[in-house]
């Protein structure tokens, strides 16, 4: 005995699976419940066989369609043919085929859908762009000075191809394109050339594209104002050109791109130079540049000759003559304040030294003095201070001797001590006594004892030479 099935989807395992039969009754089941609805399409495929048309019923804007059935008395009553490419609006019922698992919708009415109606959805499309700034200029990038490659995308074996090949060629022969032809009007213009957009934006070679289209009635340029195809204009990153039909015809895809042209035949001379006109430009800014070079050699040669006319150029070596003289002048003034500061520094030396020799100890003895010393080397500073027969040191102004005082300071009164503050000042006092020049032979040198002592002079109580 069987197991039952389950009765929902969810409770089907891989022990329990449901039959291809019952699924496709219960897709079934579910699609008849559905109602009736109003679709919009574009004919495709339109094939009527007796008293029924089957026609493809495929979305403008995606690669997605239908397979349609409608009644031919339906059909002849449209007040238009209907044909391939035609917008439609019909109502219908979706029904699902159980042995060919397909699913379609059986039409009860079909109606065109006309210009009015689709201008207006446009206009619809072009409000709805314009508010999220799709259109805005800030967002349009520059078309390039010259590209390196021209990516176009245009109709198979079209006039417009031509036109912008040829005057782009004419006006730049140079210029390479990168060409793909799709198809500009009908079903799959829409899918085809966002597709070659796409391409050609990925090409890092690519620096322009050229969308491209002939003229031709209202309908046939509905696709360049789809909004996928707008969309997919607005984010490329290569600059776009749009050159769609005529001046009169204006199509979303103008007001998205980076640049309208009014034809293909103005693209072409618009996405490349003219290089005769460039020719142009450059021999004329040559000549421009060839003319001021030629100026200013002009005024630097008149400002060279007016300076070698002057005076000094005539004798260069004047001025270096005028600045001789006055280094020569300031040398010699120079020399003269030198040797002026060295005349009275020394005779200020001289003045200084003198000041110096008639005040040393040794001028005092060349004028007669002497310098009386104890054996300690002490100064006899007072007549005191010396006691009979003490052995005195005599010096003059060359050389010195001894001698013996023969008289004591004091009558008969005994040698004082020298005072405290004699020896202490001494040492740093000098003594000079007026001594006279003596009458009596040569004394003999200091040190060395006379045989017999010298007479005294008077007026003192030590004998001098």
């Amino acid at each position: 005995m069987t197991s039952p099935l389950p009765d929902k989807a969810a409770d089907t395992t891989a022990e329990q699976p449901w039959p291809v039969r019952v699924l496709s009754l219960k897709i079934s089941d579910y699609v008849d419940r559905m109602s009736q609805l109003w679709v919009e399409g574009q004919v495709v495929q339109f094939n009527p066989r007796g008293g029924t048309a089957f026609l493809t019923l495929r979305d403008p804007d995606v690669d997605m369609s239908l397979s349609v059935s409608v009644p031919m008395n339906a059909v002849n009553a449209m007040p238009i043919p209907l044909a391939q490419g035609a917008r439609v609006v019909l109502q219908a019922k979706p029904t699902f085929w159980t042995k060919r698992g397909s699913l379609q919708l059986e039409a009860r009415q079909i109606r065109p859908v006309g210009i009015g109606d689709l201008l207006a959805r446009v206009e619809i499309l072009k409000r709805t762009l314009a508010a999220e700034g799709v259109f805005d200029a800030g967002r349009k990038r520059p078309i390039p000075f010259l590209p390196h490659r021209v990516g176009l995308i245009t109709g198979r074996n079209s006039a417009a191809e031509k036109d912008v090949v040829e005057n782009a060629r004419r006006r730049w022969p140079a210029v390479v394109f990168e060409i793909r032809e799709v198809a500009v009007q009908g079903t799959s213009a829409v899918t085809e050339v966002v597709e070659a957009l796409r391409e050609l934006d990925g090409m890092p070679s690519v620096d322009v594209i050229v969308i491209a289209r002939g003229g031709g009635a209202l309908e046939e340029l509905l696709p360049f104002s789809n909004e996928a195809m707008v969309r997919a204009v607005a984010q490329a990153r290569t600059p776009v050109i749009s050159a769609i039909g005529h001046d009169v015809d204006t199509p979303l895809l103008d007001l998205v791109a980076d640049w309208r042209a009014s034809t293909p035949t103005d693209a072409g001379k618009k996405v490349v130079p003219d290089a005769a006109h460039e020719r142009a430009l450059v021999d004329a800014a040559r000549d421009r540049v060839r003319r001021a070079l030629v100026r200013r050699v002009e005024a630097e040669r008149s400002g060279l000759r007016s300076l070698v006319s002057r005076p000094v150029m005539a004798d260069p070596v004047a001025l270096v003559r005028a600045r001789r003289q006055e280094v020569a002048a300031l040398r010699a003034r120079a020399t003269t304040r030198i040797e002026a500061r060295l005349h009275r520094a020394a005779d200020q030396a001289e003045h200084l030294r003198r000041q110096v020799v008639a005040l040393s100890p040794q001028s005092t003895l060349e004028r007669g003095y002497a310098v009386v010393q104890h054996r300690d080397g002490r100064i006899v500073m007072d007549q005191d201070d010396v006691g009979v027969g003490e052995l005195l040191r005599v010096r003059v102004a060359r050389g010195d001797f001894g001698v013996r005082p023969v008289t004591a300071g004091a009558e008969d009164a005994p040698p004082k001590p020298p005072k405290a503050s004699t020896r202490r000042t001494a040492a740093r006092k000098t003594s000079s006594a007026p001594a006279r020049k003596a009458d009596s032979p040569r004394t003999p040198r200091a040190g060395k004892r006379p045989d017999t002592p010298p007479e005294p002079t008077g007026g003192g109580d030590a004998a001098t030479p």
